[in-house]
């Protein structure tokens, strides 16, 4: 028997509790190996709080509720079995094995048959043997203090704001009618008011999207002094949307030993080869699809796999990592740059170990992550990273290929990572010329203008979030269009999800596609 198996058990206080405290009452040999923790319904522990034991250090988990049909909250047990079943994707996902999260249901007398099924799991657990994950432990900081919010002010040239305002009239925070201002944030900092709510909690609702800084005069890097001082605050976490789920599971990747399967579902017709100095790098999407399955159905590994045929296409067969982790984006932009460099280096081993002499992504945030964050940071790559877009544009011009007519009203939708970098903007829209549809409209705010899909590295997500999302929406639909395009992820999970509000339907409802799809589907040779 393994003495230091750490197994936690959400025991709900109902029904398998009563269960539970006469097994407890009758001294019965529960396994010592777990630990109890009361809650008030099976219902109300969240995917996050599942995943989060492990992300702790627990190498089994169980869930024990009532028998459907008695939960005295009605749905508690549907949502927990939804619940589990989603943590059981993502534990697969990561090579971990569905066998470790367990979920019952008990009568208050089947006392003896709960004991039984913890018995079983224990074994079981001791059969697998303890978890690769390695505990992220995370340093504790002492938070926002007067020489570390100067410092950073120094390093991004807040002193330089000319408390025009400009920033702060362009904000889509702030123009959602959330009480939000860049200017009042920086003059705070330059004031060295760090107990300044500004200081304190706006920090967290800025999207650092990038509009600010296409706005100032002064070129003051605003989502740079917003990253750098939410990795100097010691409210990390208190601000993530989802409980903070993304997050640790970014924490836990970092664990080298992680046996990641996140290639295990690659459609047949796709060719790789595992010697190309060629890697594609696909970022998160499978696990978005298994978080999200149960609420908004979506499908984001579809523009891996299409980006992978569009490879083909052009007669590239990449090689992929199986093992494949996070680039780490999230941690660093809500302020983990501690497990976001533990996850960067990780990231560089494995792909230099391959021999890889190019990356190519498309994923906006992944390709922000190689090609800026990870140098800022003092990682060096050693290979080159491109956009899907850019190795899509070069093999276009060379000839000989065209698109089939497709017969769609497009806009398109900016994604922030892309848009804000050198020919973000022009790129895409190359590219979008390019196909044969019935017309290609612009929305009112495009481009370095664009507007943000109302979330950042999952940092937040409320009513102001909702705002701008069916803003946006309304925006697309004005222009005619029956089909969104997307280049981002992250830009379809959010806007689809503004599009499951009932009151607004019909006017914003839409069909959207990633350009990497769209030119995927519609290209030929000629």
């Amino acid at each position: 028997m393994n003495d230091d198996l750490k197994i936690v058990l959400f025991l709900c206080n109902w029904s398998p509790h009563a269960a539970y405290q006469t097994l407890q009452d009758a001294l019965a040999p529960l396994p010592r190996e777990i630990h109890m923790i009361r809650i008030p319904c099976s219902g109300r522990i969240t995917k996050s709080l599942l995943f989060k034991a492990f992300e702790t250090g627990a190498d089994g988990v169980v869930l024990l509720g009532c028998e459907p049909g008695s939960c005295r909250y009605g749905l508690g047990t549907r949502v927990a079995q939804r619940n589990i079943d989603d943590t059981r994707g993502i534990l697969n996902l990561l090579g971990l094995g569905d066998e470790r999260l367990g979920f019952g249901s008990f009568h208050p007398d089947q006392h003896q048959e709960l004991l039984d099924y913890l018995t079983t799991f224990r074994e079981k657990i001791a059969e697998l043997g303890k978890t690769v994950i390695v505990a992220a432990n995370r340093a504790k900081e002492p938070g926002l203090l007067a020489q570390s919010t100067a410092a950073i002010s120094r390093a991004h040239n807040i002193y330089a704001c000319q408390d025009c305002g400009k920033c702060s009239s362009a904000c889509p925070v702030a123009l959602s009618g959330k009480q939000f201002s860049p200017r009042a944030i920086a003059n705070a900092a330059v004031a060295g008011d760090i107990d300044s709510p500004a200081l304190r909690e706006d920090i967290w609702s800025c999207l650092t999207c990038g509009i600010c800084y296409d706005r100032c005069p002064s070129a003051v890097s605003f989502p740079d002094f917003i990253k750098d001082m939410r990795c100097a605050s010691s409210a990390n976490g208190k601000f993530n949307a989802h409980e903070g789920f993304f997050h640790s599971l970014m924490r836990a990747m970092t664990s080298p030993g992680l046996p990641v399967k996140h290639w295990s579902g690659l459609p047949s017709d796709i060719q790789t080869d595992q010697e190309s100095k060629i890697l594609f790098f696909g970022g998160c999407a499978p696990y978005f699809d298994t978080f999200f399955k149960n609420h908004l159905g979506i499908h984001t590994s579809d523009i891996l796999f299409d980006a992978l045929r569009l490879m083909n296409f052009f007669d590239i067969r990449p090689a992929i990592m199986q093992n494949e982790r996070c680039c780490g984006h999230d941690l660093l932009w809500s302020g983990d740059r501690e497990n976001f460099i533990k996850l960067a280096r990780l990231n560089v081993e494995m792909i230099s170990a391959m021999g890889i002499e190019e990356l190519v992504t498309a994923c906006p945030e992944c390709y922000r992550a190689f090609s800026r964050d990870y140098p800022e940071n003092g990682i060096e790559t050693g290979f080159k990273v491109r956009h899907i877009f850019e190795l899509a544009e070069a093999e276009i011009g060379k000839g000989a290929v065209g698109f089939k007519k497709l017969n769609r009203k497009i806009t398109y939708q900016d994604p922030c990572r892309l848009s804000r970098t050198q020919s973000g903007c022009e790129l895409p829209r190359g590219l979008l010329k390019r196909l044969k549809v019935s017309d290609f409209t612009e929305m009112r705010d495009r481009g370095a203008s664009s507007l943000c899909c109302g979330n950042c590295a999952w940092t937040g997500c409320d009513s102001y979030s909702k705002a701008m999302q069916v803003n946006r929406l309304k925006q697309a639909k004005e222009t005619g269009a029956n089909l969104l395009v997307t280049a981002c992820p992250k830009c379809q999970i959010h806007l689809r999800c503004a599009m499951e509000d009932p009151l607004l339907e019909n006017e914003i409802r839409i069909e959207m596609m990633d350009l990497t799809s769209l030119l995927a589907k519609t290209i030929e040779w000629q």
